[in-house]
């Protein structure tokens, strides 16, 4: 009996740990926040574990994606598909950061003197430019300069499939690498409660912090966001690119959004979005056999609006200005981590770190992102798994193997679901 309540712990799942961590953190710093002071320590050292997988994790999630994709993929077809998805996730992160200037949720919390101040100069664009290219990329890495190591990984990444079959080690080495590094972050996602449970004491009980309203403001703002980019992007690539009539492609995905949406996994979505791409909408094989693995390893549009959101949201919490050069960088590192860190566990904390990083925001903020991020990766997932199944649609279309009678037929697919429900 006396174990009973951590045996219903365990069993609970993640998201709902993370969420329970961050309220009993908050709870804690309001109700003993001298005790919940001496927490800081553990917070410190779940936020320098981030840090000590970040660069790592991205840099061979990146080369082992590129890799991935290799000459199998990069024929014509797979290069439009690649840069419909990169054009896509690039409106996605622009949204993103519209909307966190628009609602400004991070202005309900003041934490300007939460750490100590670190001035950091804003470098002109020449100089963002010039720095670009790492002198050494190990001393880059050293020094967590974030733009630096994701050149030198698409730079690696492109060198490895070059060379072809002198390659395949690399390949297998960094692929390796990578699935060691999505271990471990399994392992710290799974540490993540305690850890954002200790932050939040810490911070609640400095700062004596009204979290709800500004933590509700970033859940609408990331769904909000969301809703546009499905409703507003999707639509109009389909209508300039393929003129084909918006309703009927929303209708087709209808099954893999509700799967994606309430299992915020875009793996356990994957058999019902070809099902969808080529039943529902008439997507022939070869287009969806070489464009949906293309999304699986670069599309994330869902994760780079939120990413847009948190980081305007870490920004206006701790009271950080960001320049025109910080939103170009957020952009490009927002593009560049999705090259091959789609459906990796942790992506999105991960990336959010990375992109936090890039323009000197403190990650004590992806605390407080950590117990409502169930929430929003359910967003982030549809619109992950729909914009994979809408490329398949528009690069079908443009190459003359999609089948229209089947998109525009409201029942297409339908008699296969009853058969199967038999």
């Amino acid at each position: 009996m006396v174990f009973a309540p951590w045996r219903l712990w365990t069993r609970r799942p993640l998201w709902v740990k993370t969420l329970l961590g961050m309220l009993i953190g908050i709870a804690l710093g309001l109700g003993l926040p001298d005790q919940a002071l001496l927490l800081k320590p553990f917070g410190t050292l779940f936020v320098n574990t981030i840090k000590m997988l970040m660069l790592p994790l991205i840099f061979c999630s990146v080369i082992t994606g590129i890799c991935t994709l290799g000459r199998r993929h990069l024929d014509q077809t797979g290069i439009k598909a690649t840069f419909l998805y990169l054009a896509s996730t690039t409106l996605a992160i622009c949204i993103g950061l519209l909307m966190g200037w628009l609602l400004e949720p991070g202005t309900g919390i003041t934490l300007q003197h939460a750490l100590p101040p670190s001035p950091q100069p804003h470098p002109t664009l020449e100089q963002v430019l010039v720095a670009l290219v790492p002198t050494n990329p190990l001393q880059a890495m050293a020094e967590g300069r974030v733009l630096q190591v994701l050149v030198f990984a698409v730079a690696l990444g492109l060198a490895i499939n070059a060379i072809g079959r002198q390659g395949v080690p690399a390949q297998r080495l960094f692929a390796s690498l990578a699935e060691a590094m999505n271990k471990l972050t399994q392992v710290l996602m799974n540490l993540a409660p305690y850890g954002v449970c200790a932050l939040t004491a810490w911070l609640a009980a400095q700062y004596e912090l009204a979290l709800t309203l500004p933590l509700l403001k970033v859940i609408g703002a990331v769904y909000l966001g969301c809703l546009l980019h499905v409703l507003g992007v999707y639509s109009g690539m389909l209508v300039l690119l393929a003129r084909l009539n918006p309703w009927h492609y929303f209708r087709g995905i209808l099954d893999a959004q509700a799967i994606a949406f309430t299992s915020s996994s875009s793996a356990a979505t994957q058999p019902v979005s070809i099902h969808c791409a080529e039943v529902r909408l008439g997507v022939s094989k070869r287009v969806t056999d070489t464009v949906l693995p293309i999304g699986a390893t670069i599309n994330m549009d869902g994760t780079a609006l939120y990413q847009g959101v948190t980081a305007l949201f870490v920004a206006q919490a701790f009271g950080v200005d960001l320049h025109l050069i910080d939103y170009m960088t957020i952009v490009v590192i927002a593009v560049l981590a999705s090259i091959g860190t789609a459906g990796t566990p942790g992506t999105g904390l991960m990336t959010l770190t990375l992109v936090l990083t890039s323009v000197g925001l403190p990650l004590e903020g992806v605390a407080l992102i950590a117990g409502i991020d169930r929430f929003l990766d359910m967003a982030r997932t549809t619109v992950n798994v729909s914009g994979d199944i809408l490329v398949s649609v528009l690069i079908a279309r443009r190459e003359g193997e999609l089948d229209l009678a089947t998109f525009h037929d409201p029942e297409a697919g339908e008699e296969l679901d009853e058969n199967s429900r038999q």
